[in-house]
């Protein structure tokens, strides 16, 4: 490979990362703060998708759009937990996993019935569509270094909220104690149903921050779910740093290991050969990645407990 094209995919890596960790901050979050599993947690990153390829498409603005796309993402989040959630926080794991997955159901259906069956395209603000050169002299897109910086400030300003505001401290201690952080006076149903829109919220700009480099369309949260719980088993559950490493390790090793394990097979086999079976081995590899992780550290990387 050139020096050109492993930069290159190490920023698709590195994009690739900081979108999962727009899934998995506020998945991490939800489980951490309410000990819930949400399968529909996907379903938040295609409503924000769709609303705002809609919402752009009408008023032909992408901010716009972005904007509606992660204020109804909030919205859903928010009528679910207060609808929904609040029912299975004294249940088991199976009860939530069932009834949560009952949920994408609900969504998929709901959005084919307000926006149809046909992807919708998102097209990427103006100011945003040029590219820059890369070290080695390769184009690379703004718009993917865009969405990087935007999960950078996003990680930022994650960190600064649950440090140093009250919010952040309440977060913290519905994590230790939820039964103290109660009998304290403070509101907790209020708290759940905040960080609820908040990790909504969170996935509603990955959505739609992504719905500009792919097409927008029915089942696209559930692949990306998938990731952000192998991101959030990496990290450890409940903190936000672990999503953040999680999410950069399992984007750069997924992606540098599609286009590197062929090359590398290639030394020992025959061409046709090394390609099928790198891409194989490559498809795995964030799972090894996990299943090594967790030998050492069966907690994740940054576990909030323990």
């Amino acid at each position: 490979m050139t020096y050109a094209l492993v930069v290159e995919q190490a920023l698709n890596g590195l994009q690739l990362g900081v979108t999962l960790f727009l899934m998995a901050a506020g998945l991490t979050l939800v489980f951490g703060v309410m000990g819930l599993i949400n399968l529909a947690h996907g379903s938040l990153y295609m409503v924000g998708a769709f609303v705002c390829a809609w919402v752009a498409g009408a008023t032909g603005s992408f901010w716009i759009g972005l904007l509606a796309g992660m204020a109804a993402a909030a919205a859903a989040g928010a009528l679910i937990e207060i609808g929904v959630m609040r029912r299975l926080y004294a249940r088991d794991h199976l009860d939530q996993v069932l009834a949560t997955f009952a949920l994408i159901l609900v969504f998929a259906e709901g959005t084919r019935m307000i926006f149809g069956a046909q992807p919708l395209w998102l097209d990427m603000p103006a100011a945003l569509s040029g590219s820059v050169t890369l070290p080695g002299g390769a184009p690379y897109p703004v718009y993917r270094l865009a969405i990087i910086g935007t999960g950078i400030a996003v990680a930022v300003g994650l960190y600064l909220l649950i440090s140093r505001t009250r919010l952040g401290m309440r977060i913290r201690a519905g994590e230790s104690d939820r039964e103290m952080i109660g009998a304290l006076g403070i509101d907790i149903r209020t708290l759940y149903t905040v960080v609820f829109a908040l990790g909504a919220a969170l996935a509603g700009l990955a959505g739609a921050l992504v719905g500009a480099l792919e097409s927008v369309q029915i089942g696209m949260g559930e692949p990306v779910l998938i990731l952000a719980f192998v991101v959030i088993v990496i990290g450890g559950i409940g903190s936000v740093k672990g999503a953040l490493i999680g999410s950069v390790l399992v984007g750069v090793v997924d992606t540098m290991g599609r286009i590197g394990l062929p090359e590398l097979f290639k030394l020992a086999m025959p061409a046709s050969a090394a390609t099928q079976f790198g891409a194989s081995v490559a498809s795995m590899a964030i799972y090894l990645l996990m299943a090594a992780i967790l030998v050492v550290k069966p907690r994740g990387l940054f576990p909030v407990h323990g």
